[in-house]
């Protein structure tokens, strides 16, 4: 838009018009060609301000830019990363110390909206023998039906108790190891495969969470011994790692229910039922099974959470019980019971970056070599609050020359982003 000599002449004439003849014979004659010159100055800045704007298509080119950079502000789909790594050193009293790359652990979030999220864990390790393995430890797909509920499909981290489902990632978790029983092969389920529903919601002033959920559960281990030229069958263990296919076709139910009475506190309970089956063999031939029945299959849980300050206390019991199987089949045999819990303590030393933890657990399995009593001491230097290096010693009790009999040195650099 362009201003023309007429109309800044007009503009000229209505200011001048405006000064009366009284004040002109009251003002000097230098006092009115000042008046002019600093007029006659805004009309020039005026006018070279108009030369320089837009026109009206270029201002609405503008507004259409300015409105797709708003869509990126506030995208319809959020694309997010996130994870953890961690990498260290063991040194037991049976094996000379090594250095380890823990594992690497991208997290990916895809959200449209309010409505839907995709969210998958990948785990990337090096194993002993130099070969990198890659699994993937979740993938769900979250439907956001309100604000109390939201309907959770694929393979999830077991609810069941607290350490799988919130702790066991390694920036996370205080110690460099997991709690014997809670890691994999242990009493604690790891994954499952199914829905469930999760929440929370308020009664009263008691903050609840929840989660619900139906899956294809687990599948067993058994383990063939021969004595005195008889071979005979018994459990080993109970394989909870979210299986993609349901080969005996028996659902599991379960869940954990939260309360938070008080800020800095939770309290939670935990159930799971159905019935598994021996699908496998260990280190024997799978091929030999025949007629295997359904076996019960049970698990309670309980644990609890409190942050006071620098301070926190945590503890959790969890217990995993199989029946028999008194039919015909291969690998009928008794049942078992595997049982562990824990309870640890931290403390954040005032005015510093470090932090001491104590940490005792007992875990019960139906095969002494597996029994295990451990004390873990760890001291951690906190860089940022994700970025942590942990130094502890495990005393180790259990059967003479097994494994969980040996006391280990372990110091871990962990990175959560």
């Amino acid at each position: 838009m362009k201003i023309t000599n007429l109309a800044i002449t007009t503009a000229v004439t209505v200011f001048i018009s405006t000064v009366s003849v009284a004040s002109l014979a009251e003002s000097s004659v230098d006092e009115l060609a000042k008046r002019v010159e600093r007029m006659q100055q805004e009309m020039d800045v005026l006018k070279q301000q108009l030369k320089n704007s837009a026109t009206k298509e270029e201002v609405e080119v503008i507004k259409q830019d300015v409105a797709t950079a708003g869509e990126w502000l506030q995208p319809d789909t959020l694309i997010h990363m996130a994870g953890y790594a961690d990498v260290g050193y063991t040194d037991t009293e049976s094996a000379d110390g090594s250095f380890n790359v823990g594992t690497f652990s991208p997290i990916f979030h895809f959200q449209y909206r309010d409505l839907v999220m995709l969210e998958a864990e990948l785990e990337i390790e090096v194993g002993d023998d130099g070969e990198t393995e890659t699994a993937l430890e979740y993938l769900t797909i979250d439907w956001f039906m309100n604000d109390y509920m939201t309907l959770v499909g694929g393979k999830f981290l077991s609810p069941v108790g607290q350490f799988r489902q919130n702790l066991h990632p390694s920036w996370i978790n205080k110690l460099p190891s997991a709690p014997p029983g809670f890691g994999h092969d242990g009493a604690a389920p790891v994954s499952d495969v199914g829905f469930q529903l999760r929440g929370g919601f308020p009664i009263g002033s008691v903050r609840t969470n929840y989660a619900l959920y139906v899956s294809n559960g687990p599948e067993l281990v058994a383990e063939m011994e021969e004595e005195d030229g008889e071979i005979e069958f018994e459990l080993d263990g109970v394989e909870a790692e979210g299986f993609g296919s349901d080969s005996d076709g028996e659902k599991v139910v379960g869940g954990r229910l939260g309360f938070i009475p008080f800020a800095g506190f939770e309290l939670g309970i935990s159930a799971a039922s159905g019935q598994a089956t021996v699908t496998s063999i260990h280190e024997g031939d799978s091929s030999l099974l025949g007629g295997e029945r359904a076996r019960d299959y049970d698990v309670i849980g309980a644990d609890f959470n409190w942050q006071y300050n620098a301070f926190n206390l945590r503890g959790e019991y969890v217990e995993t019980e199989v029946g028999a199987d008194t039919g015909s089949g291969t690998t009928a045999s008794n049942g078992a019971t595997w049982d562990t819990w824990y309870t640890q303590g931290a403390y954040r030393l005032n005015q510093t970056k470090w932090e001491l933890v104590a940490r005792y657990t007992d875990f019960d399995s139906p095969h002494n070599s597996q029994d295990q009593q451990q004390w873990a001491l760890g001291a951690n230097y906190l860089f940022t609050n994700s970025f942590i290096g942990k130094f502890s010693y495990e005393f180790n009790d259990g059967e003479n020359g097994s494994a969980a009999d040996d006391n280990r040195f372990l110091f871990q650099m962990a990175y959560g982003f």
